[in-house]
């Protein structure tokens, strides 16, 4: 094998790396984003329902016990994603700067 045909390899190589990188990138960011998106759902108002003052105050409160339930499990899973997300954010981000590097390797300046 010559060189050239190595090189081209390394360079093949470098780029699959950077792309399957930039694809687990991506899918933790959806994660992270699912998290947040369903942890903003929990903010939302509840709608007026035809009930009774008493009965209202109650679901309320039922539903804020609930939903604080439910912020401690979803924070608990986003910080765990958060931090898969810095990581393949910082392997993305190395596999991009040697892909880049590999791809100037060769070229030749006239």
């Amino acid at each position: 094998m010559h060189d050239a045909e190595r090189l081209r390899r390394i360079k093949q190589i470098g780029a699959l790396l950077r792309d399957t990188r930039m694809m687990a990138l991506d899918r933790a960011a959806r994660a992270r984003q699912s998290s947040l998106d369903r942890l903003a759902e929990l903010d939302r108002p509840a709608t007026a329902a035809d009930l009774p003052p008493v009965v209202a105050g109650e679901v309320a409160m039922r539903y804020a016990l609930w939903a604080d339930q439910r912020r401690t499990e979803i924070n608990l899973v986003l910080a765990r994603q958060t931090a898969e997300w810095a990581e393949a954010r910082q392997q993305a981000s190395q596999a991009f700067g040697r892909a880049q590097v590999l791809g100037k390797l060769g070229l030749r300046r006239k």
